[in-house]
């Protein structure tokens, strides 16, 4: 992602909780429209509802915390959720129409123009970018 004059960053540490979810996701919702881009608003709030639940269920560890960034360029948002734990690369699987859990990273990927996993020397981040309207 290139910076621009129009660039705008967030960054929230949170605690290792089941809350952190819908309050992570209500705050990329209410940046992206902040930051001019309420269309892609839903979108973000999904993703990063994916996210920090995989970071909650597989990344994190007892009272170490995860962080969620907001990125906006000229062209795309992008979320990251950073996690204590880097053993695993997440990856997507198929999920039987009966499962419960097993869609996160489907969704991510069908939402997102790109997503990747990066390995970090503690914990991994796994970003997605949001394409904006108008700019693909």
């Amino acid at each position: 992602m290139e910076a621009s004059a129009n660039a705008r960053y967030d960054v929230v540490t949170y605690s290792p909780r089941l809350e952190s979810v819908p309050t992570a996701r209500r705050r990329i919702a209410w940046l992206a429209g902040e930051w001019g881009h309420p269309e892609v608003a839903g979108d973000a709030a999904l993703v990063t509802s994916e996210l920090v639940t995989n970071a909650l269920l597989h990344g994190c560890l007892r009272d170490r915390l995860f962080r969620v960034e907001a990125a906006l360029s000229e062209s795309v948002l992008r979320i990251a959720v950073t996690d204590p734990k880097g053993e695993r690369r997440p990856v997507p699987r198929s999920a039987e129409r009966e499962d419960q859990f097993g869609r996160g990273l489907v969704i991510v990927h069908a939402l997102a123009a790109r997503w990747d996993v990066e390995a970090l020397t503690v914990g991994k981040t796994v970003w997605a970018e949001l394409e904006l309207k108008g700019c693909a």
